[in-house]
């Protein structure tokens, strides 16, 4: 699925309560990082295969942008963002913990394989239609995410205008936007549901080690 995908950038503690929930400081400007195109897989319904013997395994579901054209100063969110989708930034939380304290980079607990996981995408309705519907993650049923795109710390305009001022953005590059509080360790056999608003984006089965 990533033939089509060239760079995938994310945004680290972008909701307040998040951060919190991890014992993180706010950020005063947005904290990216990126993942390599093989950490891509679909979400399906099918089973989505995740690290074992590793520590835990983290959800983190997001909202992300597919980039459609190249990046213009003053382009708006509107104009740049042609499709979105729900995805889950799988961390490897034990790991992650050892490299923050070692100043080390973030890529072996967030950019393994299967860690970028995404729904199909779907027309992308504009910045404020966005902003007035709620996504969820449910797992076994129940809600364990809600993500409310008001509550981000930096909102999709600071984001591509950071993004693309730091790192280049075009046609192909797609943002996990961040994560809203409630993440936590997925286990093995759970059933995972993504919604926006009312509507079924997309569900997997977390299997380790397989």
């Amino acid at each position: 699925m990533n033939e089509s995908i060239r760079n995938i950038y994310c945004v680290g503690r972008n909701y307040g309560l998040h951060a919190a929930e991890l014992g993180n400081d706010i950020p005063e400007e947005p904290m990216i990082f990126t993942k390599p195109t093989h950490a891509l897989t679909a979400i399906d319904g099918g089973e989505i295969s995740l690290p074992e013997g590793r520590g835990e395994v983290h959800y983190e579901a997001e909202l992300v942008l597919h980039v459609g054209r190249a990046y213009t100063p003053g382009i708006t969110v509107d104009e740049l963002v042609d499709r979105m989708a729900l995805g889950v930034d799988f961390t490897l939380r034990d790991v992650q913990s050892v490299l923050k304290k070692k100043g080390h980079p973030w890529l072996p607990a967030k950019g393994f394989l299967n860690s970028a996981a995404l729904t199909e995408f779907r027309p992308f309705p504009g910045f404020e239609q966005v902003k007035q519907v709620e996504y969820t993650l449910r797992r076994n049923g129940e809600e364990v995410q809600r993500g409310n795109l008001n509550d981000m710390i930096f909102n999709l305009q600071v984001i591509v205008d950071y993004i693309a001022k730091h790192y280049g953005l075009g046609a192909g590059d797609i943002i996990y936007t961040g994560t809203p509080a409630g993440v936590a360790a997925a286990h093995e056999g759970d059933r995972f549901e993504l919604l926006w608003g009312e509507t079924a984006f997309g569900a997997f089965t977390a299997r380790f080690g397989k």
